[in-house]
């Protein structure tokens, strides 16, 4: 049993590691979260994992940030080396100041995913993003000076992590 909690616990973290990957435009964890091979059917794309990171690279360019939120996850076990992962997931994109509805939105949506163990590391094979639901938003500014997020080196994450050597 412990080694089913392991192996759900790493098929997570490959799904926290390609969100944080979109959030911090950082496209190598992005394709990390797949097998070289992987494809991705996601909505306005279809293909590979090559071509998914070219086309969600030139996706988010205008925008001025993503966060993607996970919840329900829960994994089925085909055999020792394959499972199907469902993970609910809340992402917001907003644009900068004066940009409109297509910029600034919540969706909500399922990873439906075909995950592979293959030489010990569990990544995505296959991926449906299934989009459930769209919300347009508006956003304010922040209402008090403080620590902001940003998409580069400059951000307080890779900063603390570059402190200690990670």
């Amino acid at each position: 049993m412990s080694d089913r909690i392991t192996d759900i616990h790493a098929i997570r973290d490959v799904v926290a590691l390609y969100c944080r990957g979109i959030d911090r435009l950082d496209f190598d964890l992005v394709r990390q979260a797949y097998h070289d091979d992987g494809i991705d059917h996601h909505t306005g794309f279809d293909g590979t994992v090559g071509g998914y990171v070219s086309w969600v690279s030139k996706s988010l360019e205008y925008l001025a940030g993503t966060m993607h939120f996970i919840g329900n996850h829960h994994v089925d076990f085909v055999d020792q080396d394959t499972a199907i992962s469902e993970t609910y997931v809340m992402a917001t994109h907003w644009g900068p100041p004066g940009s409109g509805r297509r910029a600034n939105f919540t969706t909500g949506a399922r990873y439906v995913d075909l995950m592979e163990r293959r030489a010990g590391r569990w990544a995505i094979a296959e991926r449906w993003a299934v989009r459930e639901w769209t919300r347009p938003d508006v956003f304010v500014a922040p209402e008090q000076p403080g620590p902001r997020g940003t998409r580069d080196a400059a951000d307080p994450l890779p900063v603390l992590m570059k402190r200690f050597g990670l």
